[in-house]
């Protein structure tokens, strides 16, 4: 007992460490001050349809935080798509999830990054880019390049630490939904969904 909690504490300080060392090296790409907590993965995951032919499309896995839910709400391994810029926390999640698809790339830019995937559907996105580092026209492509690849009313949930949506309305394009607030995140989360159709 002691010892399996001696291990937890110790893969818990190194996600820390590993954080910190990301958000030193690309302040930009990193959003909050702190991994994000258990509620607001769980809450995020629970977007995804487990029972769905079509893979989940994660963006910005960081230290796996919402990666772990996402398969602890029943999405196996080989459904898993996820993008990461940072390639020290590529190689860890490679390490951590095996499974699975881990892709070192850059989500603006989704054709190059997916590769032999750009054609894939997905069955939603879920998403822990920190958006508000962005242009908004930037936001706004990307938004409408994920929505492309998702069946009509599939959504697309997108953490952010600010009051308002990170991405402007167009309800002739798509829809926004906020989806929650959660107190128990550091710093507190909203949570926002996007959907076409």
């Amino acid at each position: 007992m002691a010892l399996r909690l001696k291990q937890r504490l110790g893969r818990k300080f190194d996600e820390e460490i590993r954080f910190f060392k990301g958000m030193m090296q690309g302040p930009k790409t990193v959003g909050s001050i702190v991994p994000t907590s258990s509620i607001t993965a769980r809450r995020m995951a629970s977007v995804a349809n487990p029972h769905s032919d079509l893979p989940v499309l994660e963006l910005g896995p960081g230290t796996g935080a919402i990666t772990k839910a996402i398969l602890a709400h029943g999405v196996k391994p080989e459904k898993l798509v996820a993008i990461e810029y940072s390639t020290d926390f590529y190689e860890h999640l490679m390490r951590l999830y095996p499974g699975v698809s881990f892709i070192n790339g850059d989500a603006f830019d989704l054709d190059k990054t997916l590769g032999s995937l750009k054609d894939q559907k997905f069955d939603s996105v879920i998403s822990g880019i920190p958006l508000l580092n962005f242009p908004m026209q930037a936001r706004i492509a990307l938004l409408e390049s994920l929505l492309d690849r998702m069946p009509a009313g599939r959504p697309m949930v997108q953490i952010s630490y600010g009051a308002v949506s990170p991405i402007v309305a167009n309800a002739d394009r798509y829809s926004i939904h906020h989806f929650d607030f959660i107190v128990r995140n550091i710093p507190p989360a909203q949570l926002w969904i996007y959907r076409r159709g």
